[in-house]
């Protein structure tokens, strides 16, 4: 039986959200990739990472970087678009900080030493860094 869409069925927000991650960063490849991930776009459809997304952008509308040949300018959308990936990368770095810390802990690294890699002033604030980490990423391994 195929499902159809009822038009009074209240949208998934998260669905949504995700949904126009996906988009924001096919549009920013598509758009502003160069080099390496301009080749991966054209071979493999294959989207740049989040961050380097939001780089891009922000290397372009700072003047820091220029864009390639033919390439439109930075717009309204590519800074919505870059604004967009934002939670995502964030949350991409803070599963990497957490498995971070994680590993660090393993390998007999002290909280001080931690805080001091963190650029923190105590152990204790390393320690409460690393359980709101694993709270928000759910990472507790």
């Amino acid at each position: 039986m195929t499902q159809t869409h009822n038009p009074f069925t209240r949208p998934d927000p998260e669905k949504a959200r995700r949904q126009r991650a996906h988009e924001a960063l096919f549009r920013i490849t598509e758009r502003h990739a160069t080099g390496q991930a301009r080749t991966r776009w054209a071979e493999r459809r294959m989207p740049m990472p989040p961050h380097e997304a939001i780089a891009r952008v922000c290397d372009l509308a700072a003047g820091s970087a220029l864009p390639d040949e033919g390439a439109p300018d930075v717009d309204q959308g590519d800074l919505t678009a870059a604004l967009t990936l934002v939670p995502w990368a964030r949350a991409e770095f803070d599963q990497m900080e957490a498995g971070l810390l994680t590993m660090a802990k393993g390998r007999g690294m002290t909280w001080q030493e931690l805080a001091f890699g963190l650029g923190l002033g105590t152990a204790q604030a390393a320690r409460q860094r690393h359980e709101r980490l694993v709270k928000r990423t759910g990472d507790e391994s």
